[in-house]
Parts: C-alpha cells; sequence; structure tokens
C-alpha cells in the first residue's frame, strides 16, 4: 500500500529539477559534462501493466548526452527493510523500458549499421533505517553457476542511493534541492529545519519554481504529521506557507517534537513496556543523532526506567550521544 509519505516523494520527484539535482549530486561519473540537463523530461510508464502503473509512474526519465539519449530509471524505496531482491526486479524492470524502447525505435545506429539500444542508468534511493545489504548486481541473487556456464549468469548493477547514510556536505548551506530534501528527512533537531526551509524560501521565489515550493510544502506538512502529537495536526495543517520559517515557527515545532517524545515514552511506561520505551528513545536518538553505534544499543536494552526517563531530558538538548548517555 502506497503510505502519504512515499507520495510526497513521488510529487518531488516529478519535478525535472528534483531529479537534475539527484543526479548532479550523487551520481559519480564524467558524463556529466556532456548532459545537456535543461533537456530532462519525464516518460510515461506506458510499458508496465496496468496494476504496476501507480508504482512506475514518474520513475522514468531521459536526458541528452550529446547526440544521444540517457533514461534514468528512478525507483524509489521506502520499505521498513530493504528488499532483498530489488536487484532482480531492477533486471525486469529495465528490460521492460528496453523492450519498449525497441518497440518505438528509440534506438542509435551505430558505424557498423546495428542499431543498439541508448544508456539506461538505473538508480533506487533507499530512505530507510536499517543499512542497504541486499545486493547492488543482480548476479550476487544466483548462486554460482556450474563451472563453464559462468558467463551465463545475468548480471546488471543498479547505483544505490542510501540516503540515512549519505555524507552530505558538512557546509549548512543547503547546494540543491535533493540535499535539501536529505536534510530536512534526517535533520537532527527543528532549528535544522528551519536552516532548510529558509534556504528553500530563498531558492524557490520566483514565479517558475513555485510548483516545486508547493511540492516541497505538501511534503514537509506530511513529515511534520508523523512527528508531531495527534492533537498538534490540525494547527500542522492550518501553517500556509512553510516556507516562511521563522523563529516563531521552529519555537512551534520544537514545542511539537517535545509533547511528542514525551508523550510516546510516557505510554510506554505507563503500560509498563520498558522495552517499547527503549524503543522510542532509540527512535528519538537515531533521529537525531543517525544510526546508533552497537555500544549505545546495549546501553539502551540494559538500561532502568530512571535512565531512559534522565536520557529523554536530554536527547531534546543535547548536542552528541555522549552527552546524552552522560545524563543518569
Amino acid at each position: 500500500m502506497t503510505r502519504p509519505h512515499d507520495t510526497g516523494y513521488k510529487l518531488l520527484f516529478s519535478h525535472p529539477e528534483m531529479v537534475r539535482d539527484l543526479l548532479l549530486g550523487y551520481v559519480p561519473g564524467e558524463w556529466v559534462h556532456e548532459a545537456d540537463f535543461d533537456s530532462l523530461e519525464h516518460v510515461n510508464g506506458s510499458y508496465v501493466s496496468d496494476n504496476e502503473r501507480q508504482r512506475h509512474d514518474d520513475m522514468v526519465w531521459r536526458l541528452k548526452l550529446r547526440d544521444r539519449w540517457l533514461w534514468v530509471y528512478l525507483v524509489l524505496e521506502f520499505q521498513s527493510s530493504p528488499d532483498p531482491w530489488m536487484a532482480l526486479r531492477m533486471l525486469v524492470y529495465v528490460g521492460l523500458l528496453a523492450q519498449d524502447l525497441v518497440r518505438k525505435g528509440e534506438l542509435h545506429p551505430e558505424p557498423d549499421g546495428r542499431p543498439r539500444l541508448p544508456p539506461i542508468l538505473p538508480i533506487v534511493l533507499y530512505n530507510g533505517l536499517p543499512p542497504w545489504q541486499a545486493p547492488i548486481d543482480v548476479a550476487d541473487c544466483f548462486v554460482a553457476p556450474p563451472k563453464g556456464l559462468e558467463t551465463f549468469r545475468p548480471a546488471l548493477m543498479h547505483h544505490l542511493i542510501d540516503e540515512a547514510r549519505l555524507k552530505l556536505h558538512p557546509a549548512a548551506a543547503v547546494r540543491n534541492f535533493a540535499e535539501a530534501l536529505f536534510r530536512l528527512e534526517h535533520g537532527r533537531t527543528p532549528n535544522d529545519m528551519r536552516h532548510v526551509l529558509q534556504a528553500l524560501d530563498r531558492l524557490l521565489k520566483d514565479d517558475a519554481s513555485q510548483p516545486l515550493r508547493r511540492a516541497f510544502g505538501i511534503w514537509v506538512k506530511r513529515l511534520l504529521r508523523r512527528k508531531v502529537p495527534k492533537s498538534k495536526i490540525e494547527d500542522v495543517d492550518r501553517l500556509q506557507d512553510i516556507m516562511e520559517a521563522d523563529h516563531m515557527l521552529a519555537e512551534r515545532i520544537e514545542g511539537w517534537f517535545e509533547e511528542a517524545a514525551r508523550k510516546g515514552l510516557e505510554q510506554g511506561m505507563q503500560q509498563g513496556k520498558r522495552q517499547g520505551a527503549a524503543h522510542a528513545l532509540e527512535r528519538l536518538l537515531t533521529r537525531r543523532f543517525g544510526p546508533l553505534p552497537e555500544w549505545a544499543s546495549e546501553r539502551l536494552d540494559a538500561a532502568s526506567d530512571e535512565k531512559l526517563d534522565a536520557w529523554l531530558d536530554a536527547v531534546l538538548t543535547a548536542d552528541s550521544l555522549d552527552e546524552v548517555f552522560g545524563h543518569e
């Protein structure tokens, strides 16, 4: 089932500016010097069955590389854990796209007179918390073939963008729209969110940028709805232009986050579920400081109710994991 958060990502990546910045910022290679990003255009997924159409819409793009097209197959993967068969799925998706290109005659003539398919770049954008450990080469989905048949094992690699483990630029300035999205998704504090929204406000002022501005606004509201207590969802919905992230808005967001954190942990304590309380605190720590090291997880597992309560107070203001766990 498609979740609203996933739909918000699809809405953002239906804009060529987002796809352009994703390619420029997170796909390596010299090919970008030949790319005409002004030619970037979305291609309808007419080659898939009706029941797959919703998943594939807004996924396929193409842009000019000098005298030929580069096709980009972008899959947004937002499951709670990595799909171990993603590489196999990408083989099928790329095969369907290639078959459609042949049918439509979207081929390149070569000097030997035989037309060939254009290059296809498969990309998987994953935003889950567990590290991606699934194969990125479909060959690794198969057992080793018998001796002498090695060349017949399928091979296709996709480019993985593991969002939670990206090394974002240390500078506070937002360099492109894709990076702004990742900073919002994994920002540690409401103040982090405010800085990104202020940067987007400056970048999305002109009339041509208004569709992308609205898409970011919709996505940020959905992000806030996931983070705030149910009692504050109506306050989120009443926000007009989320990009106007003034100091008062930052204070309101911080208050919402703090209330949600306390209610979640207090509920776990009241129900006598120490393990559930530890899990709630682990999620807060991960949101603020990124994936937790093994030692931090071990301390959470062994902590008493009193320690969990002290760490909850600390997580809202601490600047590091060490500072949180120093409160006991």
